[in-house]
């Protein structure tokens, strides 16, 4: 069904300690360490944009891949849709700064699970038409949403952000996409929410809800199921399993109900932040980048996003 040619990721050059974060919040370092795992994370700057993360990232990757502007036919641009600019198309943008002048150029909103939307939707496409070459690009603003001023959102410190540029293809994917399975829970639409202050958006939580971390395992228990039968799979079959960087409680949680040993994860808690939807592939990259993935591995990427929207993306090591 096809998958991913090929990927990058890029960072902002400005970093928020948890210092900073402690000092406008006036809640304890230690606290504050206890939920983002690191003292630094990557943010963006005043004066930087998600969407010239993207291009950065998209540019490195064409380079990488000797892929020309011209054979791309789509781009699409997966985040939470608080874009750099209100009413605007980062994705047009993007592509103006790439030299991709004839693709069809939309966004896919999904939060942080909107990277792997926007993969299973390119992959719609080119079997729609039996062709093409779809630019994924992940970007989100999220560190600029977080109030550090408001001890109330110290479960958000760990937000940071990241950009990523994703090659979808029909045929000779690296990572063959062999499955996917998403679903939402609507009720908990109202959990967190965006509040406009005057320069922009502010996240907000509503009053404690107790049960989000159990429907977050239930959710990727059942999505892991469905996803292993489909493939015709066992637990002991997966190579690696990849989550974004959420909650690394949650995260030893969901391995260990599943029966997943944390050796087959990737933590990079210690040195990033919650990267938005790039931190499946973050640590994709990291795995490729040390040549630990072979051929045949069976690989889950576990994302989630606000909303709440769980999805499992099955890829298999093609080369």
């Amino acid at each position: 069904m096809g998958g991913i040619l090929d990927f990058e990721v890029d960072y902002p050059r400005s970093r928020t300690s948890v210092a900073e974060m402690s000092l406008s919040s006036t809640v304890d370092i230690e606290d504050l360490l206890a939920i983002t795992h690191t003292s630094v994370i990557p943010t963006l700057g005043d004066d930087e944009r998600s969407w010239r993360l993207a291009v950065r990232a998209a540019e490195a990757l064409l380079a990488r891949t000797g892929v020309a502007a011209a054979a791309i036919t789509e781009v699409i641009f997966a985040g939470s849709g608080e874009w750099d600019v209100p009413f605007w198309s980062p994705a047009a943008k993007a592509a103006a700064a790439l030299g991709i002048g004839r693709a069809h150029c939309f966004e896919v909103t999904n939060f942080c699970n909107a990277g792997m939307t926007a993969v299973q939707v390119a992959l719609d496409r080119i079997a729609a038409r039996g062709r093409g070459l779809v630019l994924v690009l992940i970007g989100d603003r999220l560190s600029r949403m977080v109030d550090y001023g408001d001890p109330a959102s110290k479960e958000l410190f760990n937000f940071g952000d990241a950009a990523a540029a994703v090659l979808v293809t029909g045929e000779n994917a690296r990572f063959e996409v062999v499955h996917s399975a998403m679903r939402t829970d609507p009720d908990w639409v109202d959990y967190y929410y965006g509040e406009h202050d005057g320069g922009g958006v502010t996240i907000r939580r509503a009053a404690h809800r107790p049960g989000l971390a159990s429907v977050y395992v239930e959710n990727f228990s059942t999505l892991i199921d469905a996803t292993l039968t489909a493939v015709d799979a066992k637990v002991d079959d997966v190579a690696w399993f990849l989550i974004n960087h959420g909650d690394r409680r949650m995260h030893e949680r969901l391995l260990d109900t599943v029966g997943i040993p944390r050796s087959r994860s990737v933590f990079n808690y210690d040195r990033l932040g919650h990267m938005s939807g790039a931190d499946t592939l973050i640590a994709l990259g990291d795995l490729r980048d040390q040549g630990t993935l072979r051929r045949g591995d069976l690989v889950l990427l576990a994302t989630s996003a606000m909303g709440f929207s769980w999805g499992i993306t099955a890829l298999e090591c093609a080369a």
